[in-house]
């Protein structure tokens, strides 16, 4: 079913809604929920919340694009899940690995929930993005978005490790490189 015919049954409060999205971007989902908790349990639930809060979301909001919208949800209800097991001293994946590699290229977590309802910085980052070659930007997106490990990466892109961290340690130095040129404080 086409993304728009699913984002309707959302509209006209149809349960299907749920399920559809479920058989369409059920995997997508869990791969992303995974990636930030490495738990089954815990990843099927923020996938099942995510359908929960797609389900409250519209019809007051109409997404543009149901699969960016959908991995948003997830990896939000994941990071905040992964957030309360960090105070508990519990958890483990890629998380910190990958929030440690961008501190020296992006703005103190306190400035970047101000910064991010700054247009600006959301143009910095698409034109940063755009400018990338398309090898560069799915590497930096699958480390920085989706939390994938190196490993799992460098064999996805059948590529060596080392070139995947070469990649990602030039692209982030790329990206402090523009943030101080546009001015924004790191």
């Amino acid at each position: 079913m086409e993304d728009k015919q699913i984002v309707d049954l959302y509209w006209a409060r149809s349960e299907s809604a749920i399920s559809e999205t479920a058989d369409k971007y059920g995997r997508y989902c869990y791969y992303i929920a995974f990636n930030i908790l490495y738990n089954d349990e815990d990843s099927k639930e923020c996938v099942n919340d995510t359908y929960m809060k797609a389900w409250g979301a519209m019809p007051t909001h109409r997404p543009n694009k149901l699969s960016t919208f959908i991995g948003k949800i997830t990896r939000n209800l994941s990071l905040h899940k992964y957030e309360k097991y960090t105070a508990e001293k519990r958890g483990a994946g890629q998380v910190p690995l990958a929030l440690d590699e961008l501190k020296e290229c992006v703005p103190s977590w306190d400035r970047v929930e101000q910064a991010v309802d700054d247009m600006v910085l959301i143009e910095i980052f698409n034109s940063f993005l755009g400018d990338l070659s398309i090898e560069t930007r799915k590497i930096f997106m699958r480390r920085y978005w989706y939390l994938s490990s190196i490993k799992e990466i460098a064999a996805d892109f059948k590529v060596s490790e080392s070139k995947v961290k070469m990649s990602l340690l030039r692209t982030r130095k790329k990206l402090k490189q523009i943030l101080e040129k546009e001015g924004v404080v790191l």
